[in-house]
């Protein structure tokens, strides 16, 4: 039995194609293969394929919300980063199309959403266990990002795999630089007032 068509349906299997097959992958014409339907029987649910990009990023950063705010209740410091940078490990193992969706440039509803903003609040919930001002949370945050997302990425396109020691261990280490970086973080850093 064919599950009745809905934005959330379309946005669910655009979703479960991108895991399987890769977020370039994601096509209307694909997605109305698996689900049994031609492909502009989609736009009675959704605008286009951006409208399916963005629903997939959408659905990652509520299920990438879930996923640390479990890691990270009653954490502070380093046990807190270690499982923020875990979840975001565990969530690009489990749903690599999903991870690849946050790693685009997302429309403005999507940016604005209450997931997005919940995201956001968890890097900032787990600076509060570091001196870093709050002014100086938006470089902070970027260097975790770019830190994790980095890693990530060249864990997943195998550049880890042909040198010793394994990944686990540069993961742990970077996870530890992290930190003693987050607790040195230089008082009159701001680069703006030259």
């Amino acid at each position: 039995m064919r599950v009745p068509l809905s934005a959330e349906a379309v946005i669910a299997d655009a979703a479960a194609l991108a895991d399987e097959a890769g977020f370039e992958s994601v096509s209307l014409s694909a997605v109305a293969r698996r689900l049994g339907v031609q492909a502009p029987s989609l736009y009675s649910h959704v605008r286009d394929l951006e409208a399916v990009r963005d629903g997939i990023t959408a659905l990652a950063l509520g299920e990438l919300a879930d996923l640390v705010a479990a890691g990270i209740a009653g954490r502070a410091g380093l046990p807190a980063l270690q499982a923020y940078s875990a979840a975001h490990r565990t969530f690009a193992r489990r749903w690599p199309g999903r991870w690849q969706s946050l790693q685009r440039r997302a429309g403005e509803a999507v940016v604005r959403s209450a997931a997005a903003r919940a995201v956001s609040a968890q890097a900032g919930a787990v600076l509060r266990g570091y001196p870093v001002p709050q002014e100086e949370h938006v470089h902070a945050v970027r260097l975790l990002g770019s830190t994790i997302n980095g890693f990530l990425a060249l864990e997943r396109t195998g550049n880890f795999d042909h040198s010793s020691p394994a990944p686990e261990v540069s993961w742990d280490r970077t996870v530890v630089a992290l930190d003693a970086l987050l607790r040195a973080w230089p008082e009159n850093s701001r680069g703006d007032e030259a």
